[in-house]
């Protein structure tokens, strides 16, 4: 049996954050006696983005993580990046509860969006990193 240590630690991580967001959204729900949608309120909207931004987010960042880390790449570097992507998304809603830029949201967005290129490019680069070389028939 193969065990992914990083995935698993990141993914149960992003597991407890997805729950801490729907619970923020469920919790805005009740207050705002809003049973469906949005009810426009720009407070439940927020929280609704911010949910439902970490679900658009998080399985291809999972996915590449796991995938990375089953073809042997780096573990300290896997570890920063699985890291730096849970940070991000804890950062993420509290800068959308505030109503305007900020520093929290701008980190959050800037941190997923780097770990999310970092890894789709180190997959890329993985496959053929250990590349051998061509067999040739002989004729």
């Amino acid at each position: 049996m193969t065990v992914l240590p990083i995935t698993l630690t990141i993914s149960g991580a992003a597991a407890i954050v997805n729950l801490w967001l729907a619970v923020r959204c469920a919790s805005a729900r009740v207050a705002g006696k809003t049973l469906v949608g949005d009810g426009g309120d720009p407070k439940l909207i927020a929280k609704m983005r911010a949910h439902a931004n970490f679900i658009e987010y998080a399985p291809m960042v999972l996915i590449l993580l796991a995938l990375i880390e089953a073809a042997d790449g780096s573990r300290p570097w896997l570890w920063g990046v699985g890291i730096a992507f849970i940070v991000g998304r804890l950062l993420h809603p509290f800068g959308l509860d505030r109503g305007d830029a900020n520093w929290m949201r701008g980190i959050g967005i800037l941190a997923t969006f780097v770990v999310l290129i970092v890894l789709a490019g180190y997959a890329l680069y993985l496959p053929y990193a250990y590349a051998v070389a061509p067999v040739t028939l002989a004729t």
